[in-house]
């Protein structure tokens, strides 16, 4: 979907870091963008997202948790991204179905194609113009951050799944590489943000 630009990466990376930057930069140069988030991004999404990311529901069923992502996205893409893509505005979501593919259907081992069958019925055709992924490995990003936070349930999940979410990345990229925008994310904020700039810049989307 054109102008519709999604942002992954592991967790602890600064994709809201990032993100932010980002939106602070577009709205300086007065760019017609909107910047959401998943889960959540919208009322009844974010009521979703407090279920999913609460430390106290540990006991979740995974299938559980996938389906409520795709829940979520359902409401958050009815409820902000069409509305704004039909009004001529650019979206920027920090998150999206690439990071469902990783989490739950490979990380979690409920197979990729059943989480991309689940979800291409949740999205339809608002799939991603392109993804950017900053690329840092959980070990990389948690030692930056000072580790997990452990209120998100997330977050707080052993160190071997974030790592299956690190490689299910890889794995989605060397798939289907014309769908993403590999950045460097180990180096200095600052030089991140630089370098996500100049990739949306060469791709058209900011000046």
């Amino acid at each position: 979907m054109k102008n519709f630009i999604t942002i992954e990466g592991c967790d602890g990376v600064g994709k809201t870091y990032q993100t932010r930057l980002l939106k602070e930069y577009c709205e300086q140069q007065g760019a017609n963008v909107v910047f959401t988030r998943e889960p959540g991004g919208s009322d009844i999404a974010e009521q979703i997202r407090r279920i999913i990311l609460d430390a106290s529901n540990s006991s979740m069923d995974d299938m559980c948790e996938a389906f409520l992502y795709a829940a979520s996205r359902i409401q958050h893409l009815h409820d902000i991204v069409k509305p704004a893509l039909k009004e001529g505005k650019i979206v920027f979501c920090d998150r999206y179905v690439h990071s469902s593919y990783v989490y739950q259907g490979i990380a979690r081992g409920l197979g990729l194609d059943n989480i991309v069958s689940l979800n291409s019925i949740a999205v339809g055709e608002y799939m991603p113009e392109f993804t950017i992924f900053l690329d840092l490995s959980p070990a990389e990003a948690f030692a930056r951050k000072g580790g997990a936070d452990k209120s998100d349930r997330m977050e707080s999940v052993d160190f071997a799944f974030h790592d299956k979410v690190y490689r299910g990345y890889k794995q989605l990229i060397s798939q289907n590489p014309q769908a993403f925008e590999v950045i460097d994310a180990s180096g200095a904020k600052e030089e991140t943000q630089k370098k996500l700039r100049d990739v949306l810049r060469r791709r058209g989307i900011i000046q």
